[in-house]
């Protein structure tokens, strides 16, 4: 199955992965900061259930850049970003920045991505366009002298067939008098 959506969880998990990643290879990067614990197992179990690995344990840091919560007696990585494996290599790094908020201990996460958009295919290369740039005064003229003699304007029949008859007169004879170009001109869908 090939997933379209990019998922990505960060939160205040308030469980210890560990600094290793024993047990945990396809989830854990081997990059975390103390000791497991049973929050840090929960959380390694739920990313191994839904496909997900933990961002943040994927890149060798600095002690104080693996440090999510610090309070004056303690400090620990609590704090995860985790996103599905199959998107893993469109994280680039990660960042811990120290909060300015004297309030809080947190330290707030910040997961670098490299996400391009893909070109949508134009499906318009090869089709003609009417040069309606090109319609004046005089052309305007001749466009509805042709089209009454097309007979664009009928009036009989139902109004989807009126329609659709009125629409392919009004194509014929602007593709005759205005020309058509070649190719793919702008964002324009139709005539």
């Amino acid at each position: 199955m090939v997933r379209a959506d990019k998922l990505f969880i960060g939160g205040d998990f308030n469980g210890h992965i560990g600094a290793t990643s024993w047990e945990y290879d396809d989830v854990h990067g081997g990059f975390g900061f103390g000791d497991r614990n049973g929050g840090g197992t929960s959380l390694l179990d739920f990313a191994r259930a839904f496909d997900l690995v933990i961002e943040n344990s994927s890149f060798p840091k600095k002690r104080e850049h693996l440090v999510t919560f610090r309070s004056l007696v303690d400090e620990t990585q609590i704090d995860y970003l985790l996103c599905r494996k199959s998107y893993r290599g469109l994280c680039m790094g990660f960042k811990v920045i120290p909060s300015e908020n004297l309030s809080t201990f947190h330290r707030l996460l910040v997961m670098d991505l490299e996400i391009t958009r893909k070109r949508r295919n134009r499906m318009m290369y090869s089709q003609h366009r009417i040069k309606w740039g090109a319609l004046t005064e005089a052309k305007v003229q001749e466009l509805g002298v042709k089209l009454v003699t097309m007979g664009a304007w009928r009036t009989s029949g139902n109004a989807s067939a009126i329609w659709t008859t009125t629409v392919q007169c009004i194509r014929e004879a602007a593709r005759d008098i205005l020309w058509v170009s070649k190719g793919y001109s702008g964002g324009h869908k139709g005539d």
